[in-house]
């Protein structure tokens, strides 16, 4: 028998490590919309530049990977790409854990692997949160500054903070329930009711 609590931590992990790897990988964390239409839209994600004309098809080409890490515009891009990265893949892990846990019969090592998974999101929140904190420092670079004149560190200039970096927030602030969920989603021992004792 599954608990509540339990269901519910699973489906909510699972959607968080939908959502921050979705934003993760989104090419939209700043975007600059052209001031007139014949004008390409530039956007930059933490993998991804993008531009293009509203007639034609956006061109992507990715400025980070395993292959093209060194292409990420700034190092503090590069180091939140890390954190992001890291934080997404140990929310991932911890999902899993999850999963594992619910199906787990009621007892120490239910309760073991609920722990660590509930200590991973903690982790896997502030290490997240660490990258979207650091990554605005890379709106000071040359490549930024180039299409979003004006930009300076945690100022983008001419250009907006996009639905991507809006979505890994909305993700990092949603992870922050989930360890609180892990550590009441072990199913509760049945015991005998304690018989009354008068004084």
């Amino acid at each position: 028998m599954f608990s509540g609590v339990g269901c519910f931590w699973v489906l909510l992990s699972s959607c968080l490590v939908a959502v921050c790897s979705f934003g993760f990988l989104s090419p939209a964390w700043v975007v600059k919309a052209p001031p007139r239409p014949a004008q390409p839209e530039v956007s930059f994600g933490l993998l991804w530049h993008c531009s293009g004309a509203l007639e034609q098809i956006y061109s992507c080409y990715a400025s980070g990977g395993l292959g093209a890490f060194h292409r990420i515009p700034s190092g503090s891009w590069q180091t939140s790409a890390v954190l992001c990265s890291g934080g997404c893949a140990l929310l991932a892990i911890s999902s899993l854990l999850a999963i594992i846990a619910i199906f787990l019969p009621s007892g120490l090592c239910e309760r073991r692997v609920c722990t660590l998974a509930g200590y991973m999101q903690t982790a896997a929140v502030f290490i997240m949160a660490s990258g979207l904190l650091v990554y605005p420092f890379g709106l000071n670079s040359a490549t930024v500054k180039k299409f979003c004149e004006n930009s300076g560190i945690y100022y983008a200039g001419d250009c907006q903070i996009g639905w991507g970096y809006m979505l890994a927030i909305v993700g990092v602030m949603l992870s922050v329930f989930l360890p609180f969920f892990a550590k009441y989603a072990p199913k509760e021992h049945i015991s005998p009711t304690p018989i009354p004792t008068i004084l």
